[in-house]
């Protein structure tokens, strides 16, 4: 069942569980310390699992801790995996790994309540989350947490996910006649997990895990994961995602001012995190490198390689080719998509402009996920880049409607914001200390000059209808929809590589174009 670590990598990790079980063979411990493996934020990158579950696997067989897997959110969509399937196969590989508990992320809804609520349960895993209530129940519609016993001690898990998720997925929310059908609660949130902390309490849980998908960006509703320990108490430490970081510990002042450790294992399985409960009750966490785990487990190793060979039918067919990279990344491997303009989220707002013949088209950063590297581009590659089931569709705006919007979305620069637009047809200038844009221009395609935007002239502009269910803030929601399509973002983008551009990705795409300038004044 496992690939053994490295001798020595393997002695270092088990001598951390603080244990005087002897690495080959001893007395057992009755009371032997925790070990927790937790990731976040996985999006499809599959590869990770079957690490995760030998890693666990590898802590179970040596008996010198108790060892458990869990997961805090979004992992249904952001790649192929999840984008061909409608979540299917991660579900698939997700029953193999064995976890003791999962709770939901936003990006959970992507496929609409329903499929999630379908989904999930094929997990095989308790599934916890205290705040998702069908409208008007009195009880959440999953678990609010789950208590597993290790040896002496009970662990009670926690679940939480953002409330923004009412917006960001408000399609998934509402039926088509504008009725709520699912509350995250947002101004009870903090109540909430609290009513659930004092509940596994009072069950008989001598700790309790909280599994958050909240974050620790700044975001519209005011509410993050330090806030959330801030107002609460008897939480002993947060298992975070959402805002994508790489946080092995930050310690954070809960209501009675005792500190509480707070983590976050970045995205894709970047990192695994491992929580370490030691025999005294003492928490602590750090964050393993999962390219450094050599273990596996067979199991979800060959339901990850099966899963592969099904995908490779759809998207092995070569679409282009690039001599660059087309990133979502600094140099540094700091995202920028969500912040600033880049090569791809040049290149992608150029195909939406092109596939609704638009004067402006229009991405938001949140919904380009994936870099391109130099070679060839295949048709799965375009469904990394743009995973979500969202369709083209042609607007008509104002100009005071496009720069009401521009300055919205571009109003936590230099934070990250999923509302970052990606453009083409259109340049301006961001002021990053008064939160403004100025020197809106607009591109003449008959003169191939920019030419400062109209207040009161109509645009016309390509996005995906997303516009119409969270994107944007919900700006554009109100302007005049001149064409709907079936067709999906990814498609629109496959084709103008593939046929647009003849399958070369020219060389003003080497570098961003300049259509976005940032000023910190």
């Amino acid at each position: 069942m496992k690939k053994i670590y490295p001798f020595l990598a393997l002695l270092v990790l088990l001598s951390s569980c603080k244990t005087h079980h002897s690495l080959f063979g001893g007395k057992k411990q009755n009371n032997k310390s925790i070990v927790i493996l937790y990731e976040n934020d996985v999006h499809c990158g599959i590869d990770g699992y079957a690490k995760l579950a030998g890693l666990r696997d590898a802590i179970l067989s040596s008996d010198t801790a108790y060892a458990a897997a869990v997961s805090c959110g979004d992992y249904l969509q952001g790649g192929v995996s999840g984008a061909i399937s409608q979540g299917q196969y991660i579900v698939d590989i997700m029953r193999n790994v064995g976890y003791d508990a999962v709770t939901i992320g936003n990006h959970e809804f992507d496929y609409g309540t329903p499929r999630m609520k379908n989904l999930l349960p094929q997990i095989s895993a308790p599934i916890v989350c205290a705040n998702f209530f069908d409208v008007g129940a009195t009880q959440p519609f999953y678990a609010p947490y789950v208590i597993h016993q290790y040896g002496k001690k009970k662990v009670a898990f926690v679940g939480a996910c953002t409330p923004e998720t009412m917006s960001a997925e408000s399609y998934s929310f509402y039926d088509e006649a504008g009725n709520l059908l699912y509350d995250m609660k947002p101004a009870e949130f903090y109540s909430i997990i609290q009513q659930a902390v004092d509940n596994a309490r009072a069950d008989g849980a001598h700790y309790v895990v909280l599994l958050s998908h909240v974050g620790e960006a700044a975001s519209e509703m005011n509410i993050d994961s330090h806030k959330l320990v801030e107002a609460t108490r008897g939480i002993d430490v947060v298992l975070d995602g959402h805002s994508h970081a790489v946080v092995p510990n930050v310690q954070v002042l809960n209501m009675d001012g005792k500190p509480v450790g707070v983590t976050q294992t970045g995205t894709q399985f970047a990192n695994i995190g491992k929580l370490l409960i030691s025999r005294k009750g003492e928490f602590s966490t750090s964050l393993l490198p999962a390219a450094d785990i050599s273990y596996t487990n067979d199991k979800v190793v060959a339901t990850t390689d099966s899963i592969k060979k099904l995908m490779e039918q759809v998207t092995k067919r070569q679409i282009a080719e690039s001599d660059y990279a087309l990133e979502i990344f600094d140099g540094e491997g700091v995202r920028q998509v969500r912040k600033a303009e880049t090569n791809l989220g040049d290149l992608v707002a150029d195909a939406f402009r092109h596939n609704m013949d638009a004067e402006i088209g229009l991405c938001n950063g949140g919904g380009i996920r994936n870099t391109i590297a130099a070679g060839v581009i295949t048709y799965g590659d375009a469904i990394n880049v743009l995973p979500f089931d969202n369709h083209m569709c042609k607007l008509e705006a104002t100009g005071s409607e496009i720069v009401a919007m521009l300055e919205k979305c571009v109003s936590m620069v230099p934070e990250e914001d999923g509302n970052f637009p990606q453009v083409s047809g259109l340049r301006f200038i961001i002021h990053t200390v008064s939160h403004t844009v100025s020197d809106v221009q607009v591109l003449d395609a008959s003169t191939g000059e920019y030419q400062p935007i109209d207040l009161s002239r109509k645009y016309t502009v390509s996005t995906t209808d997303y516009y119409n269910s969270g994107g944007f803030y919900g700006i554009l929601k109100g302007c005049t929809l001149l064409k709907s399509t079936t067709l999906l973002a990814r498609d629109a983008f496959s084709d103008f590589l593939e046929h647009a551009m003849s399958g070369a990705v020219g060389s003003a795409y080497e570098q961003s174009q300049g259509r976005v300038t940032k000023i910190d004044d």
